[in-house]
């Protein structure tokens, strides 16, 4: 699936909401239920990005990462393995290789990460932006979090489309 404009991405991040992990998954078997509780996706991405506004104000596509990165679970429901490519091939064309790129590296586990880096693969800032985006993955999962609402980042994802577009059309982007 192709992303085609905001408001497209915005139905596709509200049709998350009162979507549950997995059991077995972040929430873990027996986690609280209902919409907002841990394993909720649409309350998850709008937490990981409030911290990561928070972590990272001027980062735009940092966040808009974090806003983002469940969305594989939904286009696929019940297959986790490839969530994370799933998730940023759809955003690529919306949101840029940037963000894409931090969606997808976001499911690695810390000794990838490090493999990755070592290998030539990344460089410092690029694997510093995985680990924060992590990070506020996982504090993401935790209620208690003022996570605001989804309408509130429409703005942000116009401008980072907006960027987006226009790098790709400047010539050598």
């Amino acid at each position: 699936m192709e992303l085609r404009g905001i408001d497209e991405l915005m139905d596709l991040l509200y049709a998350c909401r009162g979507a549950r992990d997995a059991p077995g998954g972040p929430s873990g078997p027996g986690g609280p239920g209902g919409p907002g509780g841990p394993g909720d996706q649409h309350e998850h991405a709008l937490r990981t990005a409030a911290l990561l506004r928070r972590a990272r104000p001027a980062d735009k596509e940092l966040q808009v990462a974090g806003l983002v990165h469940t969305l594989g679970r939904l286009l696929r429901p019940g297959d986790d393995t490839g969530h994370a490519d799933l998730a940023a091939d759809a955003v690529r064309p919306l949101l840029g290789e940037r963000v894409a790129r931090l969606v997808r590296l976001h499911a690695l586990g810390p000794d990838d990460l490090v493999r990755m880096h070592a290998g030539g693969w990344a460089d410092t800032a690029l694997m510093e932006d995985v680990l924060t985006l992590r990070d506020a993955h996982e504090a993401g999962r935790t209620p208690g979090v003022d996570a605001g609402v989804l309408e509130d980042w429409r703005t942000v994802l116009e401008l980072v489309s907006d960027r987006a577009r226009a790098s790709h059309h400047l010539p050598g982007a």
